[in-house]
């Protein structure tokens, strides 16, 4: 166990390397670049000293919400390795059981005569695609569903916003998440093996999918940050620029429930939950006008757990015992 966590500990800042990691070097730069552009833009002196304190605001960085955000990312790691890693999906099972079932309804073929080319993109396109929309459906289950909202609750209790907000989640939805890529990715490859054969490649960028790749690169490290970068309306319709991102953090009730998609945004127009980034005004960041009571690493791991089992009490059975006279 304890060779279990060290491992997990010192593999930690792999993240940086890793191109499917929202952290790695190459899409911080991408962010800082993009962060230079919208700092050029505002009014007022620019300098290069202006651009250091405007985009690493101690008061951002070092607030106690940021620090509880860096305290998740390690200690995540080490539960995921100790208590979920055994336990969650895996695409492969899936995969093949997937295959299987479409065998046993429609019966075996051939692989369709496409070219090396076609069988890429049509993977690659179709792989992007069920994993942004599973993000969403799964997002917004964590919203909707209130014994999971008080997992979700958690990455919304964040008092400011810095690239490591991605990590502050309790621990049973990041295994949801989990289950969530196992299964999409599994679906995809079990349909494509049946469909084109056992000679499945998707084109990528440093291992990851080049359309995560490229919506990584355009900023994905601003959507949880203090820097207001806005696509504009009409590719916002679209895509989910990193100012919407920041209004799904906002602690407006006008905003709860809203900009739901990770990087695409035609979901949050099919289910009536998207809003542009010109269409409001100063948000703050929060999870509303009561406090989360997430003040600590302890209170972020328990209180869902509590608040969460007490959704399941019926609500007949909590008023009587309200209403119970005291001894």
């Amino acid at each position: 166990m304890l060779e279990t966590i060290w491992q997990s500990v010192l593999q930690t800042p792999d993240y940086l390397f890793d191109a499917n990691k929202r952290i790695f070097i190459g899409y911080i730069i991408m962010a800082l670049l993009l962060a230079l552009f919208v700092y050029a833009g505002r009014k007022g002196k620019a300098s290069p000293r202006g651009f250091l304190r405007y985009v690493f605001a101690k008061k951002i960085w070092w607030a106690p919400s940021a620090r509880q955000d860096y305290q998740l990312w390690i200690y995540n790691r080490i539960l995921k390795a100790l208590l979920f890693a055994p336990v969650v999906l895996t695409m492969v099972p899936i995969a093949l059981g997937t295959t299987e079932v479409l065998e046993a309804v429609f019966g075996q073929h051939k692989p369709l005569a496409l070219s090396e080319t076609s069988v890429v993109v049509i993977f690659t396109i179709l792989l992007f695609l069920a994993d942004d929309f599973s993000r969403f459906i799964l997002h917004y289950a964590l919203h909707k569903i209130p014994f999971l909202w008080h997992y979700h609750k958690v990455h919304h209790s964040a008092k400011v916003l810095t690239p490591f907000t991605i990590y502050r989640s309790h621990p049973l939805e990041s295994y949801l998440y989990a289950c969530r890529m196992a299964l999409s990715q599994g679906l995809v490859v079990g349909l494509c093996y049946y469909l084109f054969g056992n000679t499945l490649s998707m084109f990528d960028i440093l291992g990851a999918n080049i359309f995560v790749f490229a919506f990584n690169a355009m900023g994905s490290n601003l959507r949880h940050s203090h820097v207001w970068l806005s696509w504009g309306k009409g590719v916002e319709k679209w895509f989910i620029s990193p100012a919407q991102h920041q209004i799904h953090h906002s602690d407006n009730p006008a905003h709860f429930d809203t900009n739901l998609g990770s990087a695409l945004a035609i979901w949050d127009r099919l289910f009536g939950t998207l809003i542009r980034a010109d269409e409001v005004g100063k948000i703050t960041i929060g999870v509303g006008q009561y406090d989360a009571g997430h003040n600590s690493i302890w209170a972020i791991y328990s209180k869902p757990v509590v608040d969460s089992f007490a959704t399941l009490v019926p609500r007949r059975f909590k008023s009587r015992a309200q209403k119970q006279p005291e001894s």
